[in-house]
């Protein structure tokens, strides 16, 4: 078994409620526990400011499920909510959005999956609720969870509860 960290984000539709779906359908997956998820968290739009503000979270996976595995399962739990991807919208607005920000301890380089992501210790939409949930995981390459969420500006994150 694997500890993995998902992250999750909306901001088309009732995003909070999406995302609390979202949590349960985490602990549906086959051969994974659910064994934390963070509160949910406001934060502005990153990327494409365009658009409305996101709602995000973050979840602790324990999951017997291979990288790649875990990730078609979380596309999965996407399209399942009505996500559709757009090669040609980058950053844009969402009704879900699930990522695999760490497995492990790994390192996993491969055309659709980069683990840690990439954008993990620079996004604070991301960390502040990670750091919630797994102040102590390791982001490979760039120190603990907690350290790096020390680094950035998170004045913009405010929680909004469960």
């Amino acid at each position: 078994m694997t500890l993995a960290c998902i992250g999750l984000g909306g901001n088309l539709g009732d995003a909070a409620q999406t995302l609390r779906g979202a949590f349960e359908a985490l602990s549906a997956l086959p051969q994974t526990i659910l064994r934390a998820r963070s509160q949910l968290y406001g934060t502005p739009a990153w990327g494409n400011q365009d658009q409305p503000p996101f709602i995000n979270a973050a979840a602790v996976l324990e999951t017997a499920l291979p990288a790649p595995a875990l990730l078609e399962a979380l596309l999965g739990i996407e399209q399942a909510f009505g996500r559709v991807r757009d090669p040609a919208v980058h950053w844009g607005p969402r009704v879900l959005d699930l990522d695999l920000l760490l497995y492990g301890e790994q390192v996993i380089d491969l055309p659709q999956l980069k683990v840690p992501h990439p954008y993990l210790h620079e996004r604070a939409f991301v960390l502040v609720p990670l750091a919630e949930i797994a102040p102590d995981a390791l982001i490979p390459g760039q120190g603990r969870v907690r350290d790096a969420v020390m680094r950035i500006e998170t004045s913009q994150i405010v929680s909004i509860g469960g």
